[in-house]
């Protein structure tokens, strides 16, 4: 991103939630990056932003569809590298002829105008890119939303270049290693598909075991499963749902049906509390040894730095001594030899990784299927080889589709919820540290709203949606527009912002829809309870 002459910065405030990956951005802003923010907030993101493009919550694929159309009628659409590397591009062309910039200024709320020149600097920039996060993914159509966004990137050939290409910033470091390691209902490690017989008998001549040719639940629906009495038991390591879900009285509900309840983790969370048995575990990242992926698909190792507390047990020995109980002897590997496995299990990604490789040259990027491969800098690079190498990609025609909740006369304000940059997640990790920033939770409001309300900051207000409610303190914020209102999930503990949101989701991906609740708020007299 420090080459790339355009960014589309869409549905993600950089700044707050990925500040490093911000840092690299803004490197190219100074050098000359245009950058465009496509948020319905103007964040501190958007700040930086040459053009801030406050569409409305929701409408990303109305834009998206606007955007193509009008890349299309000027004449600006990559037909060489369409033709060359892609299929489907006159059905998808058809599918978004309705979306003229009329219309799209109607269903987003961004001027014609100013969608027509972003539309035209994308599409004749050299390099330009598109990086997006939860603004995307948290919607109950979160797919459609993703593959817009790719289909922008096809029309235009900004893919599998330098500087260019789609990318999926992860809110965590090793999100895309646990992908990679099979970490995935419908995936064997190494991204294989599960219902693929050849696949499945490689893995069972390595196990020794028969792998079931179906798929397994994501966490929406093992929730499911367990409010229906078909899941009677769950090892939950590393993650407290019942703070990070949406409508956290469900989830904490359905964890109540369960006959047994493990929680491995390092902190006592509201999931913990929940527990049969708490495994204490040594997940802290300086405490052990192993790699990560980050988002451009580089393996770094990691190395123990100190030794965990008195009588706590790292991880791999754990998932051991689990397997030992069970009747499995998987031995006593250590995390050098488990990397290895997967290079003999996964060796079109990893088999050229060895530790010794990924120490000389600072990690290297998947695929690098042997050793002497340098590791691939660009996916998707193949697309511009004659003759192609490989299957061509499809365009996708999608088409806008409404939330499941929209502000009515009881509940006038939509909710979205995001991050802040001092605090993390749910606040496990960093709920002890005093912020001078932002010390504590708040419902942010527009200056409209606020004055309407007659509303101050610090005002506490009641906010409740169709599933719970919480009181919390009010802060003016001049980035939001009337009718949406913004609070984090951080601090939990003190005000449950996941009490509020529904678990409306996209069924292909199983991803809740955090950013659209539709809620009412109101001032309240008295002090501050932790919640309703």
């Amino acid at each position: 991103m420090e080459d790339a002459d355009v960014v589309f910065l869409w549905g993600s405030n950089a700044r707050h939630a990925h500040p490093i990956w911000f840092h690299h951005l803004l490197k190219g802003v100074h050098r000359g990056t245009r950058l465009y923010v496509m948020d319905p907030r103007r964040t501190a993101s958007a700040a930086w932003a040459d053009v801030w493009m406050g569409l409305h919550s929701g409408s990303d694929v109305a834009l998206s569809n606007t955007l193509a159309r009008e890349i299309i009628h000027a004449g600006l659409a990559h037909r060489t590298f369409i033709e060359h590397a892609t299929t489907g591009f006159e059905a998808y062309a058809a599918a978004v002829e309705p979306y003229t910039l009329a219309e799209g200024e109607r269903l987003t709320g961004v001027p014609a105008a100013v969608i027509r020149e972003a539309a035209h600097t994308f599409a004749t920039a050299d390099k330009a890119m598109i990086a997006w996060t939860l603004g995307i993914t948290e919607h109950h159509n979160s797919v459609d939303n993703v593959l817009a966004l790719i289909n922008l990137a096809l029309l235009t050939g900004h893919v599998g270049r330098w500087a260019c290409g789609c990318n999926p910033l992860r809110g965590q470091n090793n999100v895309q290693g646990g992908g990679d390691m099979g970490a995935l209902p419908n995936r064997l490690p190494g991204f294989q598909d599960i219902l693929n017989d050849d696949t499945r008998a490689r893995f069972e001549r390595h196990y020794g075991v028969p792998i079931q040719p179906k798929h397994g639940r994501n966490l929406t629906e093992m929730l499911e499963a367990m409010a229906d009495g078909e899941m009677s038991a769950l090892l939950c390591a590393g993650e407290n749902p019942v703070q990070s879900d949406a409508d956290g009285h469900r989830v904490a509900d359905a964890l109540g049906r369960l006959d047994h309840l493990v929680v491995q983790e390092i902190f006592l969370t509201a999931t913990a509390k929940l527990a049969h048995v708490v495994l204490p575990a040594t997940a802290s990242w300086c405490e052990a040894d192993g790699t990560v992926t980050n988002s451009e698909r580089r393996v770094q190792r990691i190395r123990k730095a100190k030794e965990p507390p008195a009588g706590a047990r790292d991880e791999l020995w754990i998932f051991n001594e689990l397997a030992s109980r069970l009747g499995v002897d998987i031995g006593a590997p250590n995390a050098e030899q488990v990397w290895n496995e997967f290079r003999v299990v996964a060796p079109h990604l990893a088999g050229g990784m060895s530790y010794e490789r990924l120490a000389t040259h600072g990690g290297l990027q998947w695929p690098c299927p042997d050793e002497s491969h340098p590791g691939e800098a660009f996916l998707h690079g193949r697309l511009w080889e004659t003759p192609l190498r490989g299957p061509r990609v499809p365009f996708s025609v999608v088409q806008p589709s409404m939330p499941y909740e929209v502000p009515d006369a009881d509940f006038p304000f939509l909710l979205t919820t995001g991050r802040r940059l001092e605090s993390y997640n749910t606040g496990v990790q960093t709920g002890a540290y005093q912020s001078p920033l932002h010390t504590e939770e708040t419902i942010d409001l527009s200056p409209e709203d606020a004055a309407r309300l007659e509303v101050r900051d610090g005002d506490v207000m009641r906010v409740s949606s169709r599933r719970g409610a919480v009181l919390v303190p009010a802060r003016v914020d001049h980035g939001l527009r009337a009718g949406l209102v913004f609070m984090t999930f951080h601090s939990p503990d003190v005000v449950n912002t996941n009490l509020l949101t529904h678990d409306a989701h996209d069924h292909r991906s199983g991803t809740a829809a955090f950013k659209s609740a539709a809620v009412r708020v109101e001032r309240v007299n008295g002090s501050r309870k932790e919640s309703l």
